[in-house]
């Protein structure tokens, strides 16, 4: 059972209230990856499924600084990877990846993926994660690993084939390229991203430290009951936009 059972994501009566709740946590979320040191020159995106037009979704002009993203900056992209709202490009990287996770995951509301410095150095490793702390046990049975390494992903067919290997779970570690994280909401999704790549961190400093203690399965298996929820996940992102919310109120541009 989740711990936390008390605030619930919002729900919404009218589709343009929900689709302006996800842009804004989406503007969000982008400042904070900034702010985080995961925006490295044009690469990375997060997308956030438009809740009318379900095959569409939202994400960053392809070019554009993650602490720059403003609502109005962000560009609507359809199945076949046109943008029909905005007039930037989008990465076709983004496309090639998220249309095909979006595609199989109906319940995926957004996913995130960035060149952050320690989920890319934990990437070349071709491992997953152990659940060395609470913070990793988010992910315990709960990440996969994408094994291929072909170059900048240009083809919705390794698109596809992401999407296969992620399966039900929230993340996915893509070898010698980085982390992708999910979630059925924009707030899930960024957290996931945000925890995976300090647990990426942790692991690798307690493994240059020595050699660490491992939880057990048992106790790993329920402490991701308890930290590890969609609702989790939603919650533990609201101190963080609330920060950047007041801090950064031109994102609501």
């Amino acid at each position: 059972m989740s711990i936390f059972n008390r605030q619930q994501p919002p729900l919404f009566e009218k589709v343009e209230d929900e689709r302006l709740h996800r842009k804004q946590r989406l503007a969000a979320a982008f400042r904070l990856f900034a702010r985080f040191g995961f925006s490295e020159g044009i690469a990375g995106h997060i997308t956030a499924r438009d809740p009318e037009f379900t095959d569409h979704f939202w994400v960053n002009p392809f070019g554009t600084y993650f602490g720059h993203i403003r609502v109005s900056d962000l560009i609507l992209v359809n199945s076949e990877g046109e943008v029909v709202k905005g007039d930037r490009p989008v990465n076709r990287a983004a496309f090639a990846i998220h249309s095909q996770i979006h595609e199989a995951r109906t319940d995926v509301i957004a996913a995130a993926h960035a060149h952050s410095i320690y989920g890319k150095a934990w990437s070349s490793l071709g491992r997953l994660l152990d659940p060395l702390t609470q913070d990793a046990c988010a992910f315990y049975e709960d990440h996969s690993v994408f094994e291929e390494y072909t170059g900048v992903v240009l083809d919705t067919s390794e698109g596809k084939r992401i999407s296969q290997i992620l399966g039900n779970r929230k993340a996915i570690i893509l070898r010698n390229h980085g982390l992708l994280t999910v979630g059925h909401t924009v707030d899930e999704a960024a957290w996931w991203f945000i925890t995976l790549e300090r647990s990426s961190q942790a692991q690798l400093l307690a493994e240059a430290a020595g050699r660490p203690h491992i939880i057990e399965h048992e106790t790993a298996r329920l402490t991701q009951t308890q930290v590890g929820s969609h609702q989790g996940g939603w919650f533990s992102f609201q101190p963080l936009y609330d920060r950047v919310a007041r801090e950064e109120p031109d994102l609501f541009d």
